[in-house]
Formats: C-alpha cells, structure tokens, sequence
C-alpha cells in the first residue's frame, strides 16, 4: 500500500503544484490584458445568434445583443423554423433591430445548431468584414461586441473567443457547483498553444471563414467552435481569448440537468479533441486515486501522510480563489455576487474533482448525446447521425 501511495501521490501532487502555476499564470493574462485600452479596431459585422425553443432570460439576453456600444453591425437570428417558440418570443425586435433567417432541415446528419449558423453566414450582408456568433442563453455587457472583435486587427489571429460564467442568482448547491466545474475550464483560456473558440462568443474575419473553409468543417458536425477551431488552426493562425469578451449565465439548474450538460461536454471533447479528453481523464484519476490512497494510509495509522494529502489538495483551492479574483477583473458589475458566494471556488474544489471524474467515466464509451431535445451519434469529428430531431424543445422535460 505504501508503493501505491508514494506512485500516486508524488505524480499528483506534481499536478497540482503544475495547475497551480496555470492558475497564477491565467490571474496575469487577465490582470494584464484589462490594464490595456481597448483596441479601437471595429469594421463592420455579422452577428449571428442560433435559436431553439425558449428559454428563462431569453428577451433580456437579445436586448443586451441589440444594444451593443458597435458602430455597424446586423443581428441575425437563425433557426430551424419561423415557428420556433423562441422566435415567437422576441419577433418584437426583427425589422431594423434584427432579421430571422430560417435554416430548414439542410445539410441532413449534421447538428441544427450548425445548419442555423451555415444559413446565417450564407443570409450576412456581404458588406460585414467579420462574422460573430454567441448563443442565446447568455447576457453580455455593452463594450461585449467590440471586444471580441478587437484582437482581429492582428494578421495572426484568427479567431478570437470569450467564455462564459455561471452566476445563479440565488446559489442552489448543484447551480454553484455548475459555476465552480465550469470556472476550471475558464482557469485555461490565455495560456499555451491548446486555445480553443467557445461557441457563445467567438468571432473572426469572413476571409478567414473562408479561407479556413469554416463551412466545410462545420458540415457532418455537432461541434461549431470545435471545429471551427480546428480550421483556423489547420491554416496556421491563432486562437485570442478576450477577458473583455466573458459571457453571464444566470439560470439555476438541478443535479440531473447539471449532470447530464456536463456529460455532453466530455462526450463532444472525447470526439472531437481526444488528447485534450485523454489527458483531463488521466490527471483527476491520478488526483482521485492519490487522495483515496492517501486516506487508506492515514487510517492505519501513518499520519505522517496528512502533509502530502494536503499538498494534493490546498493547490487546487487556491486556485479557486485565483479564479474567483480573475472573475472579480472579468465582471466588475457582479463583485457583490462574488463577494457573497466567491469561496465556493475554494470549498467546493475537491467535491467538483470528483464530480469531474464521474463526468469522465460516464462519457468514456458513450457517443450518443441529446442536445436541445435533439438526439445525436456522434461517429465522427466530421460524421454525425441525427437519430431524432424535435421541433420544439422545453429544457425543463
């Protein structure tokens, strides 16, 4: 037993100390990039919003879509069909505010939420330099636009992409434990070379859409940013996270629904970017299996082990807190959110290890994932079976 420990807990508490130095890294970028003007760079722009069935918040997610502080820029809101209960629910802006696009049933096997965003594109007004996208589950700030299409003025950068943030409003255990698993993933956006686009606020160039033949990659796909991220990547450019370009959730949610979200994202991360999965699901095994073993040895008595334990986990809360200071630069409007709830991102760190672990059990052999009511096989990054698709949705069944 003691092997075990020592073979587990050396290389885990290596981990730790390694996210931990993510951690302060990620604080930096954050801390350095706010400190920065804007870049005033703002051509005209496409921004374009999938719609499927409706949804808490909906009406006061478009308005802060329609009232960005962006010189000249159309909103298109694409969805399956002009019967669409969402569409319904916010008609009252189309006309010089937005405009529907309807995207059918075409490219067959490929995801809806592609299908409305290949229309989109296809319907934007030629005269937009640049194609924006977000998703309609989140409210932005009104400088929300132009940052995230500021970093294109760099040649280099291809795309450039935002991330989203859960604050529910009035906690719930499984809704803070929500904000605190995805706050992990935000902890990673900045650093090193395995950036990705995020769907809800992602945007580049349209010569680059094209050049990158974005389309193409997205046709057969469940996966917008994922693929469009692999794209910009095959023709040699970058991906720019942008601070300036965070993304506010508000809706609580249950153990099932949390469970059940969380699952599909380890399920499209394992088809679509497998290292990136291969080496999350190594590092909370190795993380999972060292505390386990670490409790075995302290029970028989080896107390000497408590110091190591807490070498596994103290790194890892101390990285909630410079997550919870990062989102402190991040939203400045929410502080008092944060100040109430914030050390969640510290005290709930270890349950969420092992609520990570759990997601990536569940999605080590499965392919099949419903989305929006729609349910899909996904056998391949590029080969996609719609199995059923539902025109209309209500999250709460």
């Amino acid at each position: 037993m003691l092997l075990l420990f020592w073979l587990l807990a050396i290389p885990a508490a290596l981990l730790a100390l390694e996210s931990l130095r993510t951690g302060r890294r990620h604080l930096k970028f954050v801390q350095d990039y706010i400190a920065r003007p804007p870049v005033g760079w703002a051509p005209p722009a496409t921004l374009i919003v999938p719609v499927k069935s409706g949804e808490p918040g909906l009406a006061d997610n478009f308005h802060s879509l329609v009232e960005q502080d962006y010189p000249d820029f159309e909103l298109l809101v694409a969805a399956q069909s002009a019967e669409d209960p969402a569409v319904a629910e916010i008609r009252h802006l189309f006309g010089q505010r937005a405009r529907l696009v309807v995207s059918g049933t075409e490219p067959a096997n490929t995801g809806e939420k592609i299908r409305n965003l290949l229309a989109a594109v296809a319907a934007s007004r030629p005269s937009s330099a640049v194609l924006a996208f977000t998703d309609s589950d989140g409210r932005v700030e009104r400088g929300w636009l132009r940052a995230l299409v500021s970093p294109l003025a760099n040649s280099s950068v291809g795309a450039a992409t935002g991330y989203r943030w859960y604050f529910p409003q009035n906690g719930g255990f499984w809704s803070l434990m929500r904000s605190v698993w995805n706050s992990t993933i935000a902890g990673k956006f900045g650093l090193g070379s395995r950036q990705f686009a995020w769907g809800g606020a992602m945007a580049l160039r349209r010569e680059i859409f094209e050049h990158a033949r974005v389309a193409d990659y997205w046709r057969g796909a469940v996966s917008d940013d994922y693929r469009l991220t692999q794209a910009v990547r095959a023709v040699g450019l970058q991906i720019q996270f942008v601070p300036r370009a965070m993304v506010v959730s508000d809706d609580a949610c249950t153990a099932r629904e949390f469970l059940s979200w969380a699952a599909r994202q380890m399920i499209i991360t394992r088809i679509y970017r497998p290292a990136l999965w291969w080496m999350g699901f190594v590092a909370h095994l190795w993380y999972c299996g060292a505390m386990v073993a670490a409790l075995l040895v302290i029970a028989a008595g080896n107390w000497w082990a408590v110091p190591v334990l807490l070498l596994v986990i103290v790194p890892g809360m101390w990285c909630g807190e410079l997550r919870r200071r990062a989102a402190k630069l991040m939203f400045p409007n929410l502080a008092g959110w944060l100040g109430h709830y914030g050390s969640i991102y510290s005290w709930l760190t270890l349950p969420a290890t092992w609520i990570w672990l759990l997601v990536f059990l569940a999605s080590l052999f499965r392919r099949t994932i419903e989305w929006r009511g729609n349910t899909y096989v996904l056998l391949g990054p590029s080969q996609t079976l719609c199995v059923q698709e539902v025109t209309e949705y209500n999250p709460k069944t």
